[in-house]
C-alpha cells in the first residue's frame, strides 16, 4: 500500500530536524509541500534531491487529487508543511482527511513527530501544559472581536499564534478586554537568532511593542494565562 508520512520540519533553526525526519525524505518518492523555496532550503542543507508536490491552502481539488493518485499506486509520499508539524494550524490535515476517506485502508498514515511552536513556547513559558485552549490563528475579521470577548472569560490558559501584520491590532484588543491582574507572554520567532520573550500585564505587552516598531516581524506565539 501507498504510505503518507506526516513529518514535522524546523520552525526555525534547520538543526532541529530529527533523524527519522531525515530518512523519510530521503527514503520518499515525493514531497508534497506549501512552498517549494521553503522546503527547497531545508533539502539543499541535507542534500536531498525529491521531486515536490504544490499543497497548500489555495491549492485546487486537482492538487490533491494528484497526491491520493500517488498513493493509490503504492508510492511514499512525505507531507510537510513551510514550518513544524503538518496539520498544526496549516492545511496538511485537509490532505490526511482525504486520504482517510477516499483510500481507507489501503494507505497507511503515519506521524513523523517533531517541532512545533505551540510545544517550544510552552516548555519553556513556565506553566503548566496539563490544561491549556489552543486556537491556532484567530480569525482576520468575521468572529473576531467576539473571541477575544470569550478568551476574556476564559479560566483556562489560551494558547494561539498570530502574524506580525496583527500582532499590534490583536494586542490592543487584548488590553481592551482582559482585567489589568491578567499576564500575556509573547513568544517571538522561536528557535531563530533574533529569538525574544516578552511578558506582562496587556497594557504593559502592547505598550513593549508600540516603543519597539522593530520587534513587531517574524511569527508570535501569544498565551493568555487565566
Amino acid at each position: 500500500m501507498g504510505t503518507l508520512s506526516v513529518v514535522a520540519t524546523p520552525i526555525g533553526n534547520l538543526g532541529d530536524i530529527t533523524l527519522r525526519a531525515l530518512t523519510a525524505l530521503k527514503e520518499c518518492d515525493s514531497i508534497a509541500c506549501e512552498d517549494t523555496r521553503v522546503t527547497a532550503k531545508l533539502l539543499a542543507r541535507y542534500d536531498i534531491k525529491k521531486p515536490l508536490l504544490i499543497f497548500h491552502a489555495q491549492s485546487s481539488p486537482q492538487a490533491g487529487d494528484r497526491i491520493l493518485k500517488l498513493l493509490a499506486e503504492d508510492q511514499h509520499i512525505v507531507l510537510v508543511t513551510d514550518a513544524g508539524t503538518p496539520g498544526i494550524s496549516d492545511p496538511g490535515s485537509e490532505l490526511v482527511r482525504m486520504a482517510r476517506e477516499r483510500l481507507g485502508t489501503d494507505v497507511r498514515i503515519e506521524a513523523i513527530p517533531g517541532p512545533a511552536a505551540i510545544t517550544a513556547a510552552i516548555s519553556i513559558a513556565g506553566i503548566s501544559g496539563n490544561d491549556f485552549v489552543f486556537l491556532g490563528f484567530l480569525p482576520h475579521k468575521k468572529g473576531r472581536q467576539t473571541l477575544f470577548a470569550e478568551i476574556a472569560e476564559m479560566t483556562r490558559t489560551v494558547v494561539f499564534y498570530e502574524s506580525p501584520h496583527r500582532i499590534e491590532k490583536t494586542l490592543a484588543s487584548l488590553a481592551e478586554v482582559l482585567e489589568e491582574n491578567r499576564t500575556v507572554q509573547i513568544f517571538r520567532e522561536l528557535t531563530k537568532i533574533h529569538e525574544s520573550f516578552i511578558e506582562g500585564t496587556p497594557e504593559e505587552v502592547a505598550a513593549y511593542y508600540a516603543a519597539h516598531p522593530t520587534q513587531v516581524r517574524g511569527e508570535f506565539v501569544v498565551i493568555v494565562r487565566p
